[in-house]
């Protein structure tokens, strides 16, 4: 499934322009990344589905005789007597029927995103962040100053991950009124502004820290990366 266009070309030169305005003011090497989703949660919906099989038969171990005197009455048998077999196969059926029905809805995306629980979409964004930091930022500037912002749609989270050298100076706490900024206007649909907030703040964050020299060069690109 192809992942949808959040943002326009116009939307992309705007974010990259705000990108080089404020590296201009510093040393600071800013990466932009738009994800629509920072994982495809495959085993939640494994689980998901094994749940609702599990729960399935153990209403068949509670309540037999109202499932099976319901099964015979969906047939409109006459009745018969059930063996060991019989029992053991309309479970396995039952069960099979459950898995597959509850894991084909989770391919519903609205759906599947809403049973992922909080705190493993937290976990999996910044696992996916710090992975495009280390690929396409860390280490790779001279005074080690590349910051990334990172905006994963599906989950609703975004993460901001600095270099080494700005790490050991800016706490982490600091870069909150940047993730207040971008996020603020993101839940209005203007996410375009929002990460144009986020690279604003965290130019001024850096800027005191390490002030551009005269000697600079632009060592990442500016342009928007979305996956």
């Amino acid at each position: 499934m192809p992942s949808p266009t959040y943002l326009s070309a116009a939307d992309h030169e705007k974010i990259s322009a705000a990108v080089a305005q404020a590296e201009l003011q510093s040393a600071g090497e800013i990466v932009t990344i738009l994800a629509d989703r920072s994982d495809g949660y495959t085993d939640i919906q494994l689980a998901w589905s094994a749940a609702a099989s599990l729960l399935a038969l153990c209403a068949l171990v509670i309540a037999p005789g109202f499932y099976l005197g319901l099964y015979d009455d969906m047939l409109a048998d006459w009745g018969h007597e059930w063996t060991p077999r019989a029992i053991i196969s309309l479970a396995a059926a039952v069960a099979a029927l459950k898995f597959g029905a509850v894991f084909l809805l989770q391919f519903w995306q609205p759906l599947k995103f809403w049973l992922v629980p909080s705190p493993v979409k937290t976990a999996r964004v910044h696992d996916r962040a710090i992975r495009a930091f280390r690929i396409g930022a860390e280490r790779r500037t001279t005074g080690r100053t590349g910051v990334l912002i990172y905006l994963s749609m599906r989950e609703h989270r975004a993460e901001i991950v600095a270099d080494e050298a700005i790490a050991t100076k800016v706490d982490p706490q600091v870069w909150g009124d940047a993730m207040t900024a971008m996020l603020a206007h993101v839940r209005e649909g203007r996410i375009a502004d929002g990460m144009c907030a986020a690279v604003d703040k965290v130019g001024a964050i850096v800027r005191p820290h390490f002030p551009r020299a005269d000697d600079d060069v632009n060592e990442l690109p500016d342009r928007l990366i979305e996956v």
